[in-house]
């Protein structure tokens, strides 16, 4: 048997909350800058009736209450949803994020230099020099339909529907049956992997695939329990341990929004799609050599939690669970 657990759910709920989730002035801060850009686009967008930016929405993991802390100042901080017509035919899918960025420096005008518009895969992003945020304007090409349901383009001009409201409903809906725990473990996971991330830049596991399975596993549980979000070494223990029992080979299909057998046939490596869309693999373009890698990793860190369950000490133990942290776990 195990000895004393010297990290259990106090601990790692500590170090989330002092490390880990977004303080709450940077949150308040982030929530202003994302309005201010807002409200000047919108301004921009009533003075300009043949501009064609529809609406705007906050969308990704700030939306959605998962993002977790900047860490030398890399990453967006949030992200915001810009719905365009598409009726225009002035607009050209293959150069909008050209299009998007300079449209946003039109509505910044003199107050900021055009450096701090920089495009990306799949979003213009702006940095605010005064607070060093930065935030993701991501085009989306609006003709309508409910839900705010939309089509991303990519720097390749690839179109992926999307929907900002019901991803923050899919995300919602769960969070109010399991509790609060339900997105402070998504951020502890991110956590592990932006750590695992640095020490192995090969690694490869984006937010989005993260969020999917801890939903998968609220849904259906595992080994026929349901998902410990009150018990956050025993639910980093059951996300491990999917992923390595499984290997990441099972398709995972959300069926909130659409029927199961709605899904594309694919013979991607990794399956986990979209709950908004059947056509979209979140996991597209991970290979074999990432799925392998992704779950050595999870073995490995599953190994180093089983030694800190055992751990002599709890010094012994800490030092196991800094090797999924890093070096300020506990964060006392």
């Amino acid at each position: 048997m195990a000895g004393e657990r010297y990290v259990d759910h106090k601990v790692l709920k500590a170090f989330a909350q002092s490390k880990v989730n977004v303080p709450v002035e940077e949150a308040k801060e982030r929530r202003r800058q994302v309005n201010h850009l807002r409200e000047r686009l919108e301004d921009y967008i009533a003075t300009h009736p043949d501009f064609d930016l529809v609406k705007l929405r906050t969308s990704g993991s700030t939306a959605k209450h998962t993002a977790i802390r900047r860490k030398s100042g890399t990453g967006s901080d949030a992200d915001v949803a810009a719905y365009l017509r598409t009726t225009d035919t002035d607009i050209d899918v293959s150069t909008m994020l050209t299009w998007l960025r300079d449209r946003c420096i039109e509505v910044y005008g003199a107050t900021k230099d055009e450096d701090d518009f920089k495009p990306s895969d799949h979003a213009v992003g702006i940095t605010m020099r005064s607070s060093g945020l930065k935030i993701d304007v991501v085009p989306v090409l609006y003709t309508g339909e409910p839900d705010d349901r939309g089509h991303l383009v990519t720097a390749d001009s690839t179109k992926v529907l999307t929907s900002v409201t019901l991803h923050l409903e899919f995300i919602k809906t769960r969070k109010d049956k399991a509790g609060d725990g339900y997105r402070e473990l998504i951020r502890l996971l991110k956590a592990w992997i932006r750590e695992s991330k640095e020490v192995d830049p090969e690694l490869r596991c984006k937010s989005f695939l993260i969020e999917l399975l801890v939903a998968h596993l609220w849904d259906v549980g595992w080994n026929g329990e349901p998902l410990q979000v009150d018990d956050y070494p025993a639910a980093i223990e059951q996300v491990l341990s999917y992923i390595v029992r499984t290997g990441l080979k099972t398709p995972i299909v959300f069926t909130d929004y659409y029927k199961a057998d709605a899904v594309s046939a694919t013979a991607d490596t990794i399956q986990v799609w979209d709950p908004v869309n059947p056509e979209n693999n979140v996991a597209r373009g991970y290979t074999e050599q990432h799925r392998q890698r992704l779950v050595n990793h999870a073995r490995t860190t599953l190994d180093t939690i089983t030694m800190a369950a055992y751990a002599a000490t709890k010094g012994e133990a800490l030092d196991a669970w800094r090797e999924l942290f890093g070096p300020t776990f506990p964060g006392e």
